[in-house]
């Protein structure tokens, strides 16, 4: 087991801590490092795509859990995987699919292990349908504060609790995960332009569930009548009818988007309120008004920003303008019935002229089993805006007011300065998740720089 000392930071790459990092190869040596953690405590970490300091602990010790990467077993009658807590979703995409089956839940990047996935609850564009990824853990194997490895599985208190929890009820080492049979891989897509915020609600809902994956990228940018308009692309998995069309399709999504193009033409890489506007403007005209029989891979559908170096250079952007590095990513959801309060919110962000680098809307269903888990039945928005902007904690501490007046919540698991009595307000659960904890863990064995920040 190698150990070394690093400054680590969340995907955003803001507030870097520095801790110990143990690199466990296997669950006997991921329970010594949990046996022999130092007075801050220790916290296991996956692939570091965690926006905000959810995978950090500042002056304690951090398991990199990557290397724990074994795929155990696959089972073709029940439909279910085994696997180690450290083994990435994008592998899992790779592995399933020529088998016939997928994973039940594929959140926006594949670049996250299946323990960091379940610890945050991820969900995915067709959580209306499938609900969060707790949903389809049939067990998985904890190790506690006290060194041992406990089976825990769902509609227990311990289940609950770790199923969003942020890794602070112990460290996930293994997860048996429920699959779904697809005939391919392949995902058949259907685009459609939206005029505005109002008309790009009425698409969404107009289509049901005929088609299950669905999401919106929302134009920040547009003010006045065109406030909130954006594209709306939906997907399902296609038939095995359409595989001999593949390869010409394949060879079209190779093509940069529009959109792209004009950001890589930024001159010295500023990236302006108007430059911002311009490249809206120009990834809005170029979607088509309605197209539909498009093919696209899952890696191009569900994971486009893993493997986009023009989005990528956009999320830096600022840190070129302002010698300041850092994204911070905004992600809130509120309930049906409380759209006049995602319009208020979506109008504030365009008349502050924030340059967001992505905006990205989809529908929620019911709400997980998880006690901290972030879904619940409504409208999810999620903002990234360069961290360097003048006066953003005063401006997103006023966008919290509004989300919790409209009994919204901020996301735990995506957020990087949130205050700890505006967690306790939009998550009732969370005395019980400290009880639990209390009760569980009484010397503090896990901890990390947000349950600190937010008196978790």
């Amino acid at each position: 087991m190698s150990v070394d000392t690093v400054s680590l930071t969340g995907w955003g790459r803001t507030a870097p801590t520095t801790a110990v990092r143990f690199r466990p190869r296997t669950y006997e040596e991921a329970a010594a490092v949990v046996r022999g953690r130092g007075p801050r405590g220790a916290l296991a970490r996956g692939l570091g795509r965690a926006p905000g300091d959810a995978a950090q602990n500042a002056g304690g010790s951090v398991l990199d859990m990557t290397g724990l990467d074994r795929i155990r077993a696959l089972d073709e009658v029940a439909g279910t995987v085994r696997c180690d807590a450290g083994v990435s979703l994008e592998r899992l995409l790779r592995v399933l699919p020529p088998r016939g089956w997928f994973p039940p839940v594929v959140p926006g990047t594949g670049r996250i292990t299946v323990g960091g996935a379940i610890g945050s609850d991820v969900h995915g564009l067709d959580h209306p349908a499938a609900g969060s990824l707790a949903r389809h853990v049939v067990a998985l194997e904890l190790l506690t504060a006290d060194g041992e490895v406990r089976t825990v599985t769902p509609g227990t208190a311990l289940f609950d609790a770790t199923a969003g929890g942020l890794g602070l009820t112990g460290v996930i080492l293994s997860a048996t995960l429920r699959l779904k049979r697809v005939a391919t891989g392949l995902i058949a897509v259907s685009t459609e332009r939206a005029r505005d915020l109002d008309d790009l609600l009425a698409r969404f809902t107009a289509g049901g569930d005929r088609l299950p994956y669905a999401s919106a990228w929302v134009d920040l940018s547009a003010r006045g009548r065109a406030a909130g308009r954006g594209v709306l692309t939906r997907g399902e998995h296609a038939p095995l009818s359409v595989l001999p069309a593949h390869a010409r399709r394949t060879a079209a999504r190779r093509q940069r988007e529009p959109w792209a193009a004009a950001l890589s033409a930024l001159p010295g890489g500023l990236l302006g309120p108007a430059a911002a506007a311009l490249v809206d403007e120009v990834r809005y005209r170029s979607a088509p008004r309605a197209r539909s029989g498009e093919l696209r891979t899952p890696a191009a559908f569900f994971h486009p920003l893993d493997a986009a170096p023009a989005t990528d250079r956009l999320h830096r952007l600022s840190a070129l303008a302002t010698g300041r590095a850092g994204v911070v990513r905004y992600r809130f959801t509120v309930g049906y019935g409380q759209e006049e309060a995602l319009g208020r919110v979506v109008r504030r962000i365009a008349a502050r002229r924030c340059s967001a680098l992505r905006a990205g809307l989809q529908r929620f269903g019911a709400a997980s089993p998880g006690w901290l888990s972030f879904p619940a039945p409504g409208w999810a928005l999620t903002v990234e805006l360069p961290a360097a902007l003048p006066g953003l904690g005063r401006f997103l501490d006023g966008l919290d007011a509004e989300v919790a007046a409209a009994g919204g919540r901020v996301c735990l698991a995506q957020d990087s300065r949130m205050r700890p009595e505006t967690a306790a307000a939009m998550y009732p659960r969370l005395p019980e998740f400290r009880e639990l904890r209390a009760e569980l863990d009484p010397t503090g064995a896990f901890r990390s720089d947000l349950a600190r920040r937010l008196d978790l």
